[in-house]
């Protein structure tokens, strides 16, 4: 069986050419295949191999500094779901265009994810809010599945979400907004945004989607989890697209 991570820490990163060549060759040495983004701001990465191949780039990740406490999703398939490795240098780690929503300068609060099906279930959180799930993705991926009754946003791309979100301000100002995504990191900046913006409840799920299915399952939630390789979407129990069909 092969093993897919998603994972993604933001920490300053003072040589990000440096590092991501020190990425790609322990990735090129165990054979991975996936995405590795490497930014300023820190590193997203998507990889699936051979099980002690990944743990140890893992491992060499989390001897870089300030990378120690990254958290990693992991999940199984019988395939390799990406077709060669890609290391890139970027900007961003994931694109927003709003520096002043960096989780460098400051880290959005948060929600776990069992604390967040008991809110699903009861309908408001421990304060007593009504609760309001918002996704952060765009159309494609929730076309796959989301939170039941989750608010959705008609958006092609992550940087288009304050504006959509503009309308819903003032309906949403004293509800507990929980945005969510694929593996957190688009929530990490958006609820920065948003408790700047109006948004004054707004919390993160914990792990996004991805961390929700390994904790709690699919309590709450309709269809799957879109993810960005040939394995198109997971289920709750973090089964690719197809493959529990053909078990």
């Amino acid at each position: 069986m092969i093993l897919n991570i998603a994972a993604y820490h933001f920490a300053p990163v003072a040589d990000v050419a440096a590092l991501a060549e020190r990425l790609r060759g322990r990735a090129e040495t165990g054979a991975l295949r996936g995405t590795v983004l490497v930014a300023p701001e820190g590193v997203n990465a998507f990889l699936a191999g051979n099980e002690a191949a990944v743990e140890g780039w893992l491992s060499a990740l989390r001897a870089e500094s300030g990378f120690e406490p990254i958290e990693v999703k992991r999940s199984w398939s019988r395939e390799l779901p990406f077709a060669r490795l890609k290391v890139k240098r970027k900007r961003e780690i994931i694109a927003f265009r709003r520096d002043e929503a960096s989780p460098l300068r400051q880290r959005a609060p948060g929600v776990a994810p069992a604390d967040l099906a008991r809110w699903i279930e009861q309908g408001r959180d421990d304060a007593g809010r009504r609760l309001v799930l918002l996704d952060t993705r765009n159309r494609e991926e929730f076309g796959h599945g989301s939170f039941a009754g989750a608010l959705t946003l008609p958006i092609d791309n992550f940087t288009d979400l304050p504006a959509a979100l503009e309308p819903q301000r003032e309906a949403l100002a004293d509800a507990t907004v929980v945005g969510f995504c694929t593996g957190g990191i688009r929530c990490e900046k958006a609820v920065n945004w948003m408790r700047d913006n109006g948004f004054p409840h707004a919390l993160q799920l914990e792990g996004g989607i991805l961390g929700y299915f390994e904790r709690v399952g699919g309590f709450g939630y309709e269809g799957r989890c879109f993810v960005f390789d040939q394995r198109v979407a997971l289920d709750a129990g973090l089964v690719p697209l197809g493959e529990r069909e053909s078990a």
